[in-house]
């Protein structure tokens, strides 16, 4: 495909969606296929001479679109509402262009400052602590993940790196592995299932504490897990407060949980990937009262905020032990790649 072609199919491309974001309504919200539907459907291998674009254009409709599941549609109302807006695909496309990979600010300087200063600007609008901002110059600042799943395994594995050194600096023979088998994390029973799998991956214990009449984290069920565990010689050292479960929108009690986290040492992760959109507007703002407690904090613009997805706001007050890990994972890949 040439710049002359690549023009002429873009602009088709761009009438495609639009059509498909017009009649969205008309289509099937759910597939009525079976799994497995699309293999038989296929070639069974990549074609050697590539097929035309209308051909492609042709298949997407009678073989893609019939499994389909219509996220956007009016009709839908299962998960969440997924975000989307003509100008979020116009900025996706613009994006793909420049096609930048951002993890250094070398590697792409206007990529890196402007993640910077739009985390900025969105931290600003939940008013969130200042200790999150960049531009304050303090130790903390924020950074886009893929998912909120993504983020509550970064922050668990900050927290547990920020753990081990401060044992290890108190107690030097300490090793890393006799450390590790004693870490617990919490959460409340209602988190969602990626906790979970982030204490294994983590390679933590992980407990859930059982929530009120509400469905909320209290401070009593907390404490009373915390006393069991240190008298069993455990060493708590992370809690996830998830404020909107996706089983029922219920709130952990952010007041109560979060002075328990600083005066014991615990790293306080807060999971509002759900509701966490919803904190701009005034009249729920309250609802993220307590949150100066928290050592990182997580929600998701691509739900509710217009934008496509994968993009999940990451806060960390202090990001110290982010680098920590981050040099972790880089002596990690280095000695693996050497063997």
């Amino acid at each position: 495909m040439n710049t002359s072609e690549f023009r002429r199919r873009g602009k088709e491309m761009v009438d495609y969606v639009a059509n498909y974001m017009e009649g969205i309504e008309g289509r099937q919200v759910y597939p009525d296929v079976e799994p497995g539907y699309l293999r038989p459907l296929i070639p069974d291998s990549a074609p050697q001479e590539p097929d035309t674009f209308e051909d492609i254009i042709n298949d997407i409709e009678k073989i893609i679109m019939p499994g389909v599941t219509h996220w956007h549609s009016p009709y839908f109302f299962a998960y969440f509402p997924t975000a989307s807006s003509y100008p979020a695909m116009l900025a996706d496309m613009l994006c793909g262009a420049i096609g930048c990979i951002g993890f250094s600010w070398a590697a792409s300087p206007a990529c890196t400052e402007l993640e910077t200063v739009m985390m900025d600007w969105l931290g600003k609008m939940l008013e969130l602590p200042e200790a999150f901002l960049t531009e304050k110059a303090g130790e903390g600042g924020g950074v886009i993940q893929g998912s909120a799943s993504e983020a509550t395994l970064v922050a668990l594995l900050a927290a547990r790196t920020k753990a081990i050194h401060r044992l290890q600096a108190a107690s030097p023979e300490l090793t890393q592995a006799a450390i590790m088998e004693k870490l617990v994390a919490y959460s409340s029973d209602q988190a969602h299932s990626s906790v979970e799998r982030a204490g294994l991956i983590g390679g933590v214990k992980l407990k859930a504490i059982p929530s009120d009449g509400n469905f909320a984290m209290r401070a009593s069920a907390l404490r009373e897990a915390l006393e069991s565990d240190r008298a069993a010689g455990l060493i708590p050292f992370f809690v996830v407060a998830t404020l909107g479960t996706t089983t029922c929108c219920s709130f952990d009690n952010l007041l109560e949980v979060g002075p328990i986290c600083n005066k014991e040492d615990m790293w306080l992760h807060v999971d509002a990937a759900y509701a966490g959109s919803a904190f701009i507007c005034p009249e729920f703002r309250h609802l993220l009262n307590g949150v100066e407690f928290a050592d990182s904090f997580n929600f998701n613009p691509h739900k509710w905020l217009l934008v496509n997805f994968d993009c999940s706001a990451m806060w960390c007050r202090q990001l110290v032990p982010m680098l920590r890990l981050k040099k972790t994972c880089l002596v990690s890949v280095v000695v693996r790649r050497s063997r």
